[in-house]
Parts: structure tokens; sequence; C-alpha cells
């Protein structure tokens, strides 16, 4: 039987934990903490590498100013640098990767939520999300051994025979270029946005599409009608966070692009993005001026790779906060 001064002693032990959180035992209190304290070193590492970078490439930022970012002149013998064509490479071939990739992920996405059978979505949907899995290397030879002869052969001639007119399709067709780069990109980033979009569909009610259904709506008409107006910011959200992989691939894209520094209209023509430069030329710099070049491209690449994410998991986040009813 507990004494008058056991009591007292469990009462002061609770006032202590009372004042440092909500928990009532040691047992909540340490772990509370300790997870707390994983978490901060998560936090603590982003922010150590950003602060590693800029001082890394504080010498460049002295020597260049914000002329960095609005030169297109990379000229290692001269110690004269400027990240515009890697800025331009990175920014069209992520973009062109969108413009393949986001139409067929949504078709797969949209299937795979309201359309196929439920014996068909487990396997259909591991083996999209499997193309995640393979390494970048492989799409890289892929695309030297099999995706640039297609197109250098095929593809380009064809689209240089119909839409020559337009500046995007002229020049010389090598294969290896800005086209090589985004279709890689986009075949890389077809997973990430498939698998968000399908989760973000999953969460919409099920009241909305049987309420469409009720309605006289096809299946196609209460998709589009009730469920992707809903879900749109959530499915943009998806599309952000692909591009925010398709920015920062470095091996498949630097093996098809071309590795060029130059700001071109066409499709065809070799380029360079900022991923790729670093891992092609971190090696050979020598200079410190060269390596604090390299390291404000990484800094740049950086910057644009986090606030793209944070946008996208925002998005995410605001429809993950629906009312209950989405599907499992």
């Amino acid at each position: 039987m507990a004494t008058s001064h056991d009591v007292s002693l469990v009462r002061g032990r609770s006032r202590i934990l009372t004042r440092f959180g909500r928990e009532v035992n040691w047992g909540d209190f340490v772990f509370r903490r300790t997870t707390a304290l994983i978490a901060a070193f998560v936090i603590a590492a982003l922010v150590a590498m950003a602060v590693a970078m800029v001082r890394a490439s504080s010498e460049s930022i002295a020597t260049f100013g914000l002329g960095f970012v609005f030169s297109s002149v990379w000229d290692p013998v001269r110690d004269v640098y400027g990240a515009l064509p890697f800025i331009f490479g990175t920014i069209a071939s992520s973009l062109l990767a969108l413009v393949f990739a986001v139409p067929i992920s949504l078709g797969v996405a949209i299937f795979l939520s309201e359309l196929a059978p439920t014996w068909l979505r487990g396997p259909v949907g591991f083996l999209v999300e499997l193309l995640a899995a393979v390494p970048s290397v492989v799409y890289g030879l892929w695309g030297i051994f099999a995706l640039a002869p297609w197109l250098r052969d095929t593809v380009e001639p064809l689209l240089a025979q119909v839409f020559g007119f337009l500046p995007l399709f002229q020049g010389a067709q090598h294969g290896f270029g800005m086209l090589a780069g985004g279709i890689i990109l986009a075949i890389m980033i077809t997973p990430t946005i498939s698998s968000v979009s399908r989760e973000v569909l999953r969460a919409v009610p099920s009241a909305l599409r049987e309420g469409a259904l009720g309605l006289g709506a096809t299946p196609w008409e209460s998709v589009r009608v009730a469920v992707l107006p809903y879900a749109r910011s959530g499915l943009v959200g998806a599309t952000i966070l692909g591009l925010g992989r398709a920015l920062g691939e470095t091996m498949a894209i630097t093996m098809v692009i071309g590795n060029r520094a130059e700001i071109s209209t066409s499709l065809f023509a070799p380029s360079y993005t900022m991923a790729s430069v670093i891992a092609n030329e971190f090696t050979e710099a020598t200079g410190k001026l060269y390596l604090s070049a390299l390291a404000e491209v990484g800094l740049l690449l950086f910057v644009v790779t986090v606030l793209l994410n944070v946008v996208a998991r925002l998005l995410v986040w605001r429809v993950g906060r629906l009312p209950e009813g989405g599907r499992l």
C-alpha cells in the first residue's frame, strides 16, 4: 500500500516532467527527446551542407558576383566562369522531361487509382515503381547504345523533315543532345510523379466520385469533373517533386546530353547541366577559383532543389489534409 511519502514523490516527479513537456513518465520523456535529437541531426546536416558550399564558393562569389549567374563564358584557361549555359541546360532538360513524363504519369496514376481492377493494381504499380530502382548509370548505358542511335537514325531525321521550319528541330543530328537528355530524365521521373499522384488521387473522398456517378456521369467524367479538380494542388506538388528529381540527376544525363557549354534553341544540339559539369570537371579543377566556381554551381543547384521540394511538399500536404473517405 502506497504511503503518503511515495505519493508525494510521484507527484513531485510528475510536476518536474510537466515542466519539460506533456510526458507522464521518464521513459516517454527520454524517448521524445531522443527522437527530437535525431530529427535535429537531419536539419543540422542540411544546414552544414549549405554552409560548406557557401564557404567553398566564397572566392567565386566575391570575384564574379551576380555576373556568374548571367554570364555564358566558361573558360578555365583564362579563369573566367559563368553558369548561364548550365542553368539553361538544367532547366530546359528538366522541363522537356516534364513534357514527356507528366501525361504518362498522370495516365498511370488515374488508371491504377480509378479504373484498374483490384488484381491488376498491385503488379502494375510495382512494375512502374521498379523503374526508380534501376541505377542511373544503367539508364545512361541504355541511352548510349539504344536511345541515341535510334534518335539519330529515325526520330531526329523525321522531326527535321516534318517540323524543320521550327528552330527546335534544326541543326546537326547526332543523337546525343537535349532531346536524348529529356527522354532519359522523363523515364527516370515517371515513377516519382505517378506514385505521388496515385496517393493523392486515392486521398480524394469517395463521396465525390459516387455523387458524380449518381448524377449520371461516366467514369471518365467522374474523374475529370470531381476527382482531378479536388486533387489539383497535390498533382502539381507531385510534378514539382519530379522536377526536383530531374534537376539533380547526374550520371544518366551526363552520358547522353553531349556536355557542351552552349545555349541553343535546337533540341538536337548538345547541352550541359549543373550536375554534369560538376561531375565531369571537378577532378580536373586545379585552381582555387576553378574549384570555387564549381562549388558555386553546386550551391545554385542545392538552393533550387531545396526550394522546389519545399513547395512540392507543401502542396502535397495541403491535399493530405482531406476529410475522411479517400480510397484505401
